[in-house]
């Protein structure tokens, strides 16, 4: 199944910065290329640097790691509504206060590295249940229009953004 990236008119501006790291035309291709190397690099991140944050006042690696599945969860869920045709707009999500009162910093490392990977693995199915017209289906999210599709890249575009951001200012 192609599922060729969604036009930016179906894209909230803050998520059209994540387009630039999209190489694949294929969302279910992307997710499952992504997973593949995914848990390679994340194995690779040393165990000293898991609660280390390159300033004051920014995420460690283990919120960062923490985000990535809170995020992917509020994509999800947003596909998901308007999947099935939600009418109301759903609401927007404040990444910073979700970081604060995650708790990621006192959970084990394998914990959320095995959490992400289980939530990764639901994404795929979720979108692979998706039909076509499921996927280009309009719906509001953050009173901005958006597609199923256009949030599936944005998942993947999303953890391409914080992998860059742990490669140069963490590691």
């Amino acid at each position: 199944m192609i599922l060729a990236p969604p036009l930016f008119e179906n894209l909230n501006d803050y998520y059209k910065s994540y387009w630039k790291f999209l190489k694949d035309d294929d969302l279910i291709e992307a997710l499952n290329r992504q997973k593949d190397s995914t848990l390679n690099w994340i194995s690779s991140i040393p165990t000293n640097l898991e609660n280390y944050a390159y300033a004051e006042g920014k995420w460690s690696i283990r919120e960062v790691l923490q985000h990535l599945i809170d995020a992917e969860r509020i994509f999800n869920y947003r596909s998901l509504c308007i999947a099935r045709k939600e009418t109301v707009s759903l609401p927007g999500f404040d990444e910073n206060t979700y970081a604060a009162n995650s708790n990621g910093n006192a959970r084990k490392w394998q914990s959320l590295v095995d959490e992400f990977m289980h939530v990764r693995s639901s994404t795929e199915d979720l979108y692979f249940s998706f039909t076509e017209e499921m996927l280009w289906q309009k719906g509001l999210s953050n009173n901005h229009t958006a597609t199923p599709l256009s949030f599936g890249f944005v998942t993947v575009g999303h953890f391409y953004h914080h992998k860059k951001i742990i490669e140069e200012r963490y590691l």
